[in-house]
């Protein structure tokens, strides 16, 4: 992978994990800069996954593999979530 695969890697996840985010209720206390692996993540096992079951790479916007992607984020920003929130509550107790 070339530095334009990785910068392109992290843009895109910039925007899956900000989708993710943004379509979830409440408040999340992560970072930028969680909530951009997590979307990084999402957008490499959303594509995994959407090649998998068999939908077709196209030349415009793949809505399906989106899809696949956005709702991993969301899944994934939300488990960062809260296990972020219960490692801090633990810290507030002792």
């Amino acid at each position: 992978m070339n530095i334009t695969g990785i910068i392109t890697a992290i843009v895109i996840g910039a925007i899956i994990g900000s989708l993710g985010r943004l379509l979830l209720p409440g408040r999340q206390p992560i970072g930028i800069i969680l909530t951009v692996l997590v979307g990084i993540a999402a957008a490499l096992i959303g594509t995994a996954i959407a090649q998998t079951v068999g939908v077709d790479t196209t030349r415009g916007i793949d809505w399906i593999e989106l899809v696949f992607q956005v709702g991993l984020a969301m899944l994934g920003v939300s488990i960062v979530a809260a296990l972020r929130a219960r490692r801090k509550h633990r810290n507030v107790e002792r």
